[in-house]
């Protein structure tokens, strides 16, 4: 962000504007199956579980080395080792239900190869198809910033009108813009920062995961108290999908930042997005 502050204070905008607005973004970790970043992970490969584990309801997206991904650059605090494996439907038929999993398993924990096509989505033609295509490689990380949705240039700025946002100022957003890795969202897997999609009409995406995880206890889904604040959820991944047919879509993995904390993955709730 050193950059930004350089460029912004050279433009005649004032400290306070430039701290308020560096605040806004946040860092992430942006991985995708190029570049010469370190390898922390893949997409696709063996389907590692503990034996005692059930077989997951939806279909495997990736796994990622905890000891060889930086956290810290991520800004989520995560275990410092085992691995953290991801899973997901984009074209779930329940749009409001969860559409997704995580699963942790610890360094040293003795695991099992299931088959990856487990899930019953797998069986049936059209679904068995796009789950071909989930993407298959190892993951290289690089240090990115993200910026919140109503940063975007599609965003309706009448929706701006919230004290906590700084004022709104297409300059100052343009330059967090040239301070982001140079990399398209499309086909990665962001890890932590801030959640996007390709149109949403909401503040954040992260408020459909809330919507998903209030319901999901009030059917007596999930155990333990479930918050309405937007400030005690973390986005723990975003996977932009780049599968043919259903480009546009986008998977949200969120837990509550005090789930994180406790290592209670079977409290992180996932929802998508697609713009067919």
């Amino acid at each position: 962000m050193a950059a930004f502050r350089e460029k912004a204070v050279a433009q005649g905008f004032s400290a306070d504007e430039v701290e308020r607005w560096a605040a806004v973004a946040r860092p992430c970790l942006r991985l995708n199956l190029g570049g010469d970043g370190p390898v922390v992970g893949q997409f696709g490969g063996p389907l590692l579980l503990p034996a005692d584990a059930p077989d997951p309801s939806h279909p495997f997206v990736a796994s990622l080395d905890l000891a060889a991904l930086p956290a810290e650059a991520a800004g989520l605090p995560l275990p410092a080792d085992g691995h953290l494996l991801l899973f997901a439907f984009p074209e779930d038929d329940d749009c409001d239900g969860n559409v997704g999993s995580a699963v942790h398993v610890p360094a040293g924990t003795a695991v099992t190869e299931r088959d990856r096509y487990v899930s019953w989505w797998a069986d049936e033609d059209d679904y068995g198809d796009m789950i071909e295509q989930y993407p298959q490689g190892p993951l290289r990380a690089a240090a990115d910033v993200s910026l919140p949705h109503f940063c975007d240039d599609a965003f309706t700025v009448g929706l701006w009108d919230d004290s906590k946002w700084p004022p709104y100022s297409a300059a100052l957003i343009e330059l967090l813009r040239e301070a982001r890795d140079d990399a398209s969202d499309w086909g990665t897997l962001q890890i932590g920062g801030c959640a996007s999609e390709e149109v949403v009409d909401l503040h954040d995406p992260i408020e459909s995961v809330i919507s998903t995880a209030l319901r999901a206890r009030e059917a007596g889904e999930v155990d333990g108290e479930v918050s309405e604040h937007f400030a005690d959820w973390v986005l723990l991944a975003d996977w932009h999908t780049d599968i043919e047919g259903w480009e546009g879509a986008t998977v949200h993995w969120a837990v509550q930042r005090e789930d994180l904390i406790a290592r209670r993955f079977d409290r992180v709730f996932v929802t998508r997005y697609w713009n067919p």
